[in-house]
């Protein structure tokens, strides 16, 4: 009777592996007919314990024993074929390798994903979990991985980029001054997990080293710099249009606020997270020192994704976002203004809600629809900024832009807007891009050719669309512009999307000028290489200041009536005084004008020293 049970048993086992994974054997053991697929182990991970297939070893032995009555009747089934399902495996679980890893749990290995960190038997109901053979546990993981909670932590970790979990090394340059290194030193100890936090705190203070050698009272100085005022992180509940409810995480960074009110984007993406948060703030408040303006520095947004979403999501989500972060708001304290993902729709709901919870509309934000409020070139100054103070830099070469070939990277407004003012200037335009691949026309984009371009975007369509009408273009996947010949690059994506070997390219393609459209394009190891190469850079920090000087001219001067030649004058102004005070404190530390350093770190140099002077002024505060 107890042999009979036992039976059961296993066929009730062997039933419910068939409806895990189909063609899955349990009676084939890692290693059958294939001697290497043994050996493989899945990346960075310690080989599975051998307890566990011991464990099933005995579990299939007995098993065989209790069944010893129906040898004959075993005899008669046709084998399986081991060596076919075993191929089949190991080309289908090539990229299952990649997020899977092996760890013990209660004793137990067993195989977790690396994009949640959860087993199979957490989300399902197999009784088995994961346990037992390699060939289940695998069949466990398969099913894991069509879960939804696995497939909503594969979307989130796609967004950010990274296919394998792992701890990205900081990249550590090497500093001229013991001084310099100890700030570094200091900040890794500090927030060692905010990577991009980091790199912008080493590329300014590779940029101040020559400022800190001849006055060491910045040191400290430096030191309350590197720690925001205030770090806000909330909660922002929200209920889509099927009623059911979401968490997303809010942000907002008040860094410095020594010269004035703060002033900083706001960016809604699914990467967002504190450290980039600290990053843009930090580097909006070098830019708001190095504008005409005294003004702070700020910057936040959420890890919500308002693409795809309803007009009735977005405005539930930002009523949400707003109802908490609408008391640090004012027009004395701070004002948001539009970034990645925040455009004039989220700007009006969040505007909106902010009127009705604060009970007035004083300092509207920057950004929002010209027919309530603003100057109505606000989201065109950004790109043409960028092109004005490409025309400054070639001027001081006796250059000018026209008949120059551009790659620019983007789709979003402040590339469209670079396109516009460069096919003004007479340049060539040749390329844009999304996050799937670029786009590239060699014959070079005209203004038709840029409606059509907003048309797709606007219809949420892939840029690939744009070669169906204009055959001599070319769409490229996963790829990037920077392989494209070209005389002045304009990288207006997203930060680092320049690393080492798109430096390279760029180089070998021809590039002479790299005007940074978004906050830090440039990895670490990619400056390096543009430095070596003597390619001049034009950083975010002073040619993307004519975002901050609309924002100012539309909230101190309210000027409905300007006509496009008066405003884009004022902007050109405003431009030039930003590239004078970059080059003159450069010149001041000993950079020669001609120098590819030079506006990067003049820029840093005159920020700083601005921001400095009003903290010793105004004391340990």
């Amino acid at each position: 009777m107890d042999d009979m049970n036992l039976i059961h048993q296993a066929q009730r086992h062997h039933l419910v592996v068939r409806e895990i994974g189909e063609e899955i054997d349990l009676e084939i053991g890692p290693g059958d007919d294939d001697p290497s697929f043994s050996n493989n182990t899945l990346i960075n991970v310690p080989p599975q314990d051998s307890a566990a297939e011991d464990h099933d070893e005995s579990k299939q032995m007995m098993i065989h024993h209790a069944s010893g009555g129906n040898q004959d009747l075993l005899k008669t089934q046709p084998a399986k074929k081991k060596k076919k399902v075993v191929k089949r495996w190991r080309e289908e679980w090539a990229d299952t390798y990649k997020w899977a890893y092996v760890d013990v749990k209660d004793g137990t290995a067993r195989i977790f994903c690396s994009v949640c960190r959860e087993y199979g038997r957490k989300h399902r109901r197999n009784p088995y979990g994961n346990e037992g053979s390699r060939n289940m546990q695998m069949s466990a993981l398969e099913e894991h991985n069509n879960s939804l909670l696995h497939k909503e932590a594969l979307r989130l970790q796609m967004a950010s980029k990274d296919k394998i979990v792992v701890d990205k090394p900081i990249y550590v340059k090497a500093l001229m001054s013991k001084t310099a290194g100890s700030m570094i030193e200091a900040a890794l100890k500090r927030d060692p997990h905010e990577l991009e936090f980091i790199q912008s705190v080493q590329e300014v203070v590779h940029a101040l080293e020559r400022v800190i050698s001849k006055n060491s009272s910045f040191v400290s100085t430096m030191e309350r710099l590197l720690e925001p005022e205030r770090t806000i992180i909330f909660r922002v509940p929200w209920v889509d249009d099927r009623s059911e409810t979401h968490v997303n995480r809010g942000f907002r960074v008040h860094f410095n606020q020594t010269l004035g009110p703060c002033r900083g984007g706001l960016r809604f993406h699914p990467s967002m997270n504190l450290s980039i948060a600290k990053f843009l703030s930090f580097g909006q408040t070098l830019k708001n020192a190095l504008s005409p303006y005294r003004l702070g520095g700020s910057s936040g947004g959420s890890d919500f994704d308002p693409k795809g979403k309803s007009d009735g999501e977005v405005m539930r989500f930002c009523q949400s976002f707003m109802n908490e972060l609408y008391r640090y708001l004012g027009p004395e304290k701070d004002l948001p203004s539009e970034e990645m993902g925040v455009g004039t729709r989220e700007m009006g709901f969040l505007h909106g809600q902010y009127r009705r919870l604060a009970g007035h509309s004083q300092g509207s934000f920057t950004g929002p629809r010209v027919n309530w409020s603003g100057s109505s070139l606000r989201t065109e100054a950004t790109g043409y900024g960028l092109v004005f103070f490409a025309q400054l830099v070639l001027a001081d070469m006796n250059k000018e832009l026209k008949g120059l070939r551009c790659a620019v990277s983007g789709s979003g407004k402040i590339a469209m807007h670079v396109l516009e003012k460069l096919i003004a200037y007479g340049a060539v335009p040749i390329t844009v891009s999304d996050a799937k691949g670029y786009l590239v026309d060699d014959d070079g984009f005209d203004f038709l050719k840029i409606s059509f371009l907003r048309d797709i975007k606007a219809q949420q369509r892939s840029l690939r669309d744009y070669s169906k009408t204009y055959a001599r273009s070319k769409y490229y996947d996963e790829a990037k512009p920077w392989s494209e010949r070209c005389d002045v690059a304009f990288p207006c994506a997203s930060q680092n999307e320049i690393n080492q070997s798109d430096a390279i390219n760029l180089v070998n393609s021809g590039c002479r000028i790299l005007v940074e459209g978004s906050n830090m394009p440039c990895t670490a190891e990619a400056v390096d290489v543009l430095r070596k190469a003597n390619v001049l850079v034009a950083p975010s920090m002073a040619a993307g200041v004519g975002g901050v000087v609309a924002g100012e001219l539309e909230l101190k001067e309210c000027n409905l009536n300007w006509s496009p030649e008066d405003f884009e004058s004022k902007l050109q102004e405003a431009m030039k005084q930003t590239y004078q005070r970059a080059l003159k404190a450069a010149t001041d530390f000993g950079y020669q004008k001609e120098s590819p350093e030079a506006l990067v770190h003049g820029a840093v140099i005159s920020a700083f020293l601005t921001i400095a002077n009003g903290m010793v002024d105004q004391g340990c505060v």
